[in-house]
């Protein structure tokens, strides 16, 4: 099951940010997920739910996966088609010259924590240009 090696890779990726942003836990990450990756996401979220259990920060962490539809493209007819329903041969002109454009990612998407070094802070309102004067820029 690769799915645990890809698991333990995230998880100490997002540990070390979490650690190096000074936040108290990281309570949601989201991923994208191709559909053609080989990850199965059934085994990805078991493997995943066993490892955070064993971290500092992502305990009670939330694991969202977004299944990124397989896409190939045709160079003979320029057309896009589904990957997983029609493998590499182009349903419109029967051609193999095709490749893979979506579908085989693993990506962090995002990470959402709580006790940031910031929270709780108002952010800085942005600068602002000196005013003009009515009658244009002063020289």
């Amino acid at each position: 099951m690769h799915e645990l090696g890809i698991v333990m890779h995230v998880v100490d990726s997002v540990e070390s940010a979490a650690k190096e942003l000074g936040v108290e836990k990281v309570t949601k990450l989201r991923m994208e997920v191709g559909e053609v990756s080989t990850v199965i996401p059934e085994l990805f979220t078991d493997a995943f739910d066993w490892a955070k259990k064993r971290t500092q920060y992502m305990r009670e962490c939330e694991l969202e996966l977004i299944i990124i539809q397989g896409i190939s493209y045709c160079r003979t007819c320029r057309r896009t088609y589904e990957t997983t329903k029609y493998a590499r041969q182009c349903p419109f002109c029967g051609s193999y010259d095709t490749y893979l454009v979506t579908g085989s990612e693993i990506t962090i998407k995002d990470i959402q924590v709580t006790g940031g070094p910031d929270e709780g802070d108002e952010p800085d309102p942005p600068e602002q240009a000196p005013a003009e004067s009515a009658g244009g820029p002063q020289q």
